[in-house]
């Protein structure tokens, strides 16, 4: 991770640290990666190795998240995401990874090229927001 976005990540969580999780480990990311069927993002993983489920602009989750943020491991979120919404969704979103979501029940997915979008339930749609979870990150963090 770029070293400004760490220091910005961990000035916000030294503050609320309610918001900071414990960091991922190797045997857990693959774990879940064979239970999704999926490879997660480099720039997710080098996050969750770092802050686990945290804040970093919005809410992420992890598998060991601050108090805050939620109990629901990212395997969680992701089954019920599939299981929800499975069949409207294209193939490339059956393979991205929802982390969150927008406080209205949209969930914030990164896809496995890394790109952070948002599912608008209602709708059926999905909106880009970031290229990356760093764009965001830079974004969104104070």
């Amino acid at each position: 991770m770029p070293h400004e976005l760490v220091a910005r990540v961990e000035a916000l969580l030294a503050e609320h640290p309610s918001l900071r999780g414990q960091p991922a480990t190797d045997a857990e990311i693959e774990a879940a990666q064979q239970i999704l069927g999926t490879v997660f993002a480099p720039q997710y993983v080098a996050f969750i190795k770092h802050f686990g489920g945290s804040f970093g602009g919005v809410d992420i989750h992890a598998f060991a998240n601050g108090s805050l943020i939620g109990r629901e491991t990212v395997t969680e979120l992701t089954l019920g995401f599939r299981e929800r919404y499975g069949d409207d969704v294209s193939d490339h979103l059956r393979t991205a990874l929802a982390v969150s979501d927008d406080g209205a029940g949209n969930p914030v997915l990164i896809s496995a090229r890394g790109e952070i979008m948002l599912y608008l339930h209602d709708e059926g749609e999905v909106e880009m927001l970031f290229p990356s979870l760093y764009d965001m990150m830079n974004a969104w963090l104070p």
